[in-house]
């Protein structure tokens, strides 16, 4: 698993950038959910693995199932992942992505487990509360 990450943390980095120069965080985020949703399905998966598929045809098939979820460029960084066959770290990609992209925009996401349901007030209570100190909580939360 580490070996993953090491190899996806570079690819994540090149996107993370071309996303800040572009000025499209949150394009970039939901055109990587959507494709490392894709690789990730074990049909697709299967077809890395056959050799009668080839990598154009798996960028295609990526392409065409996300539809306007991925842009040009977002296209282009596929394909640049199939030339290099890397196209199943997509799901270790898209989430070192969002690790640069809270890093940079100093956000911590939050999982608020209670036996029962927030009120609106206590939502905007919490939230507000956690607005004032995202860096001590990402320190105490190990992020």
């Amino acid at each position: 698993m580490a070996e993953r990450a090491t190899i996806a943390r570079p690819y994540a980095k090149a996107a993370f950038e071309y996303a800040r120069e572009a000025g499209g965080f949150a394009g970039w985020s939901q055109g990587l959910k959507t494709a490392a949703q894709i690789v990730a399905d074990s049909r697709l998966a299967a077809l890395t693995k056959n050799p009668q598929w080839s990598q154009a045809d798996l960028v295609s098939i990526i392409t065409d199932v996300a539809g306007t979820a991925l842009d040009p460029a977002m296209q282009n960084f596929v394909r640049v992942l199939a030339e290099n066959h890397r196209l199943l770290l997509l799901p270790e990609i898209a989430a070192h992505y969002e690790r640069f992209r809270a890093d940079v925009e100093n956000t911590v996401d939050v999982d608020v487990i209670s036996a029962i349901a927030l009120s609106q007030a206590q939502q905007d209570k919490l939230a507000a509360a956690l607005s004032k100190r995202p860096t001590r909580l990402a320190t105490e939360l190990g992020s």
